[in-house]
């Protein structure tokens, strides 16, 4: 059984994707959260060697927002 407000990480990306994600699941109106190491490292002082930024949904938008994220990919990958 999934809780419907547990946070799930959705996709890790470059920061251009996940704002790209970002415009569509608002358009979706589906709540997120962006979890960005990198800056939060430099914020902190140190340094990070990874380009990745998380983005997380509620499990209860996971099937609306999987299908947001599939289009995506596929315009991206055509």
């Amino acid at each position: 059984m999934t809780i419907p407000n547990r946070h799930l990480k959705l996709y890790t990306g470059s920061f251009i994707e996940i704002q790209r994600l970002q415009l569509d699941l608002n358009d979706a109106e589906i709540p997120f959260f962006v979890k960005n190491n990198n800056e939060s490292a430099k914020l902190a002082g140190f340094g990070s060697l990874s380009d990745s930024v998380e983005l997380h949904i509620f499990a209860a938008d996971l099937e609306r927002a999987t299908t947001i994220l599939n289009a995506l990919k596929s315009e991206l990958n055509s």
